[in-house]
């Protein structure tokens, strides 16, 4: 039914696509498509304003127009779907999202093969965040990377100063969803004993999201473990590293 309402808007001359309001929409009608914040569906916004807050350009708006009622039970079909589709343990049926373990070169071997075959310190697959489940064996008292992909071609001793002895899960918190991010880590918060947690992040705005994301799943799974957080500038310097 169609009748006059408040829903929310989305300036997109102010938004940058930072993400930072997806993760405040427990309804999931916000998403990041195409660099910018869209609204998936009328019928899924509530028009509360729970995302106003969080927006650092002031980008979004509470307006009152036709739309679409709010619908709760859209809204639980809408999450359910989209945790089947992001959630698939073992990574469903594609090759590329098999889970296995490998055994990283050790300094020792590195110091006699030639520099071409060294290989890195990688320690398993997959590596990004939407592909690896998390009752993934590995993440299982592990001290977890957790690293947004832009990291692994600005710092050039990625492996050796980060991805040596941990395990890694990449991704995009500009372009992926946000809000499986979420769901993601609280529930690895909550089901996997982690020795230490640490957030390799760009110093650019979008990157910062990542923090809010860790932050959010580590406050809803009640966590108690260290996170150390690592900024990196576009020219591959480290920036800042601190604890908290």
């Amino acid at each position: 039914m169609i009748s006059k309402r408040k829903i929310i808007e989305i300036d997109e001359e102010l938004c940058t696509g930072c993400g930072e309001c997806v993760p405040d929409c427990a309804e999931g009608s916000l998403q990041i498509i195409d660099g910018k914040a869209k609204l998936v569906s009328d019928n899924l916004c509530d028009g509360l304003g729970a995302c106003l807050g969080s927006c650092p350009t002031g980008a979004l708006k509470i307006v009152e127009r036709e739309a679409e009622e709010f619908d709760e039970e859209a809204v639980e079909k809408f999450l359910t779907e989209q945790k089947k589709k992001e959630s698939t343990p073992g990574g469903g049926g594609c090759p590329s999202a098999q889970i296995k373990t490998m055994q990283p070169i050790t300094p020792c071997q590195a110091a006699n093969v030639p520099t071409a075959q060294k290989g890195g310190a990688l320690s398993h697959w997959p590596v990004q965040i939407r592909l690896i489940p998390p009752n993934a064996p590995f993440l299982e008292n592990c001290d977890l990377l957790i690293a947004a992909d832009c990291t692994a071609v600005s710092y050039g001793s990625l492996h050796e100063d980060f991805i040596q002895g941990r395990v890694v899960m990449m991704g995009c918190p500009k372009f992926d969803d946000q809000q499986m991010y979420v769901d993601r880590f609280t529930e690895l918060f909550k089901t996997r004993k982690l020795n230490s947690v640490t957030i390799l992040i760009m110093e650019v705005p979008c990157c910062s999201s990542m923090l809010q994301i860790v932050k959010k799943a580590y406050d809803d799974a009640g966590a108690d473990v260290a996170i150390r957080q690592v900024v990196i500038s576009t020219e591959g310097q480290l920036l800042s590293d601190t604890t908290w």
